[in-house]
């Protein structure tokens, strides 16, 4: 996964609006979005990578969700496990991972490639980011800080982390905001990240029912149009690649890679004692939109799911 912009908390009747996109190579095997059980029994809704048996991004039917981008580096290392698992165990739990700082303290994050990792809390509120690489000014540009995540609306409570990280972690308790993520840090002011975070901000703003707020964002995740080359940040592949990866959908079929879904969730809570999630993507696969697959979820009160 390569592209995400979530809000949360902005909305008392909507306290969770994300959209995102996966660049992957097509060889990768993948199972769609859809309805499977991880090995404690656990109920997710996400795609399947088949070739790890992980997840990019996921929500559980106890109300926890799990984001997973990779860190971008020039020269990647064959590591030891696979980033995708780091996004199961968190939506097996509470029984298989009760909490953030049992998650930090038997997990090795060198264990894995460069990674982010976003996790929440739907029912409580809680969230958090994760990563196992700290900022490097060429590839992350300014602090979140200074990108200009909003902090406003409805207050809940961030997922309470440790005052000293284990070593080897990074990350920060989230409070309500318009948050986004590439392959780089949290908030990194890449230019594909602030369109589809303006374009999610925007969505906010519009009614509820009907399209009006989704048609935006989907455009958003399909834009093509490549960064400017001073844009550009510096994560240690060639420049012609770099533009290439700087649109927020990805085409490069000479790499045999690009954008090979799209993601939008809402969680929508029009009362104390009404709750559901709704899932809609779009599977890519080479060439034409016009090609492209469409699948949705609505699960009703983190229960049983509905599909189309």
């Amino acid at each position: 996964m390569c592209l995400i912009a979530f809000a949360i908390g902005q909305r008392t009747d909507c306290p969770l609006l994300l959209a995102a996109n996966r660049d992957e190579f097509w060889q990768r095997p993948t199972l769609p979005l859809g309805a499977w059980a991880l090995e404690h029994g656990q109920t997710v809704y996400a795609g399947r990578d088949l070739l790890a048996g992980g997840t990019w991004l996921g929500f559980s039917a106890a109300g926890r969700v799990a984001l997973l981008t990779n860190v971008r580096d020039g020269q990647p290392e064959r590591m030891a496990r696979s980033r995708g698992e780091l996004v199961t165990r968190w939506l097996a739990g509470p029984a298989a991972m009760p909490d953030v700082p049992a998650l930090l303290q038997q997990t090795d994050p060198s264990a894995y490639g460069g990674f982010n990792l976003v996790l929440g809390d739907c029912l409580s509120g809680h969230w958090c980011w994760l990563s196992n690489r700290t900022r490097s000014p060429e590839r992350d540009g300014p602090s979140v800080a200074a990108s200009g995540s909003s902090q406003t609306g409805p207050q809940s409570s961030a997922i309470p982390l440790p005052l000293a990280l284990p070593p080897g972690w990074c990350g920060a308790a989230l409070p309500p905001g318009i948050y986004g993520l590439s392959n780089a840090a949290l908030d990194s002011p890449w230019p594909k990240l602030l369109r589809l975070k303006a374009s999610l901000a925007a969505a906010l703003q519009e009614p509820l029912c009907g399209e009006r707020w989704q048609n935006p964002l989907l455009q958003a995740l399909l834009d093509r149009r490549p960064a400017s080359e001073e844009q550009l940040p510096a994560t240690g592949v060639p420049l012609a690649q770099e533009k290439l990866l700087s649109s927020p959908f990805v085409e490069m079929p000479q790499h045999g890679y690009g954008t090979r879904s799209s993601l939008i969730a809402r969680w929508l809570r029009p009362s104390a004692d009404s709750s559901q999630l709704e899932l809609q993507e779009w599977t890519h696969p080479p060439g034409p939109l016009t090609q492209s697959g469409y699948s949705s979820l609505c699960i009703s009160m983190w229960g049983m799911p509905t599909s189309s």
